[in-house]
């Protein structure tokens, strides 16, 4: 996980520390807990536990009441602590830490006699990692909502900003019902995309597609179905056209929203996203050079 400034952390904190992130099939992903290693610590004994949600605040845990649990928790007056484990990439160390926590209570789970969650409050204000894991989740979840202004925000593919949201290439490829295209990339949103394809409009609108992106730092490689929506003339060209892409909100991988929200959030407070307009003329030129363009034809 890259870095987060002071006033970052401050905001995610401030903002949402009572919002919840669920821990899902997704989130896990996302995230990179180790859930085998996460474990609930009372009077020196460790006891696993699954983590059910946790705000900066407060964390749901699973955990079997028979393994003795509850009686540990009364005798230490409801202290304990938490241990989280995160692994930010493939063969590197986890990144483990505890944090004290206070029980306030416990219901049945489902049903089952022996599963309970417990709520547990922290002690103190929450470790800059997971203001940072969670506020990251919980940010560009607010940001894709519907009414959010940064929902329908483009970001312009230019040479500067690729290097700045990490993406491998503008080359790209696109399959059209099942046909891979060679493609470049315009500009990417939350929710869509626009490229530049060979192809006439009419032949293309409304079909469905998988854009293929490779970011790097970490390498992540997306594949976004949905659809063709509009089409753009491309000047000097006829046997090219500027095609937009709708995604498929609910197909969109979590990982994919965060990168983008990254982008917006971090590098716009001090460098504003590059619009047509403004950004510079090597981009200008270099957007449609002879190189771009054989990629495409080949």
């Amino acid at each position: 996980m890259s870095t987060l400034s002071r006033p970052q952390l401050t905001a995610y904190y401030e903002q949402y520390k009572t919002n919840e992130v669920i821990f899902n099939k997704e989130i896990l992903e996302v995230t990179g807990l180790v859930a085998k290693q996460v474990c609930l610590k009372c009077m020196g004994k460790l006891w696993p536990c699954v983590i059910y949600s946790s705000s900066l605040q407060t964390v749901k845990i699973l955990i079997r009441t028979q393994s003795g649990i509850i009686q540990s928790l009364q005798e230490a007056n409801n202290g304990a602590s938490i241990r989280f484990c995160f692994r930010e990439h493939e063969g590197e160390d986890p990144v483990t830490f505890f944090v004290a926590v206070r029980a306030m209570g416990y219901v049945p789970y489902s049903g089952a006699k022996d599963m309970a969650m417990f709520t547990l409050q922290f002690v103190q204000q929450a470790p800059d990692y997971l203001i940072g894991v969670l506020g990251r989740i919980l940010d560009t979840a607010a940001n894709t909502r519907s009414t959010s202004k940064r929902r329908g925000e483009r970001i312009i593919i230019t040479n500067k900003n690729q290097r700045k949201i990490g993406i491998a290439s503008k080359e790209s490829s696109v399959s059209i019902q099942g046909v891979p295209r060679q493609c470049i990339l315009r500009d990417l949103s939350f929710y869509g995309a626009k490229i530049i394809i060979m192809g006439i409009a009419k032949y293309l609108d409304d079909r469905d597609v998988v854009l293929h992106i490779d970011f790097e730092e970490p390498h992540e490689s997306y594949f976004l179905k949905g659809k063709f929506i509009h089409a753009e003339t491309v000047e000097g060209r006829k046997d090219l056209v500027a095609m937009g892409i709708s995604f498929y909100d609910d197909l969109i991988p979590m990982k994919y929203k965060i990168r983008i929200n990254n982008y917006i959030t971090r590098v716009r407070a001090t460098d504003r996203i590059d619009q047509s307009e403004g950004a510079d003329q090597n981009d200008q030129e270099t957007f449609l050079s002879p190189e771009h363009v054989q990629d495409i034809e080949t």
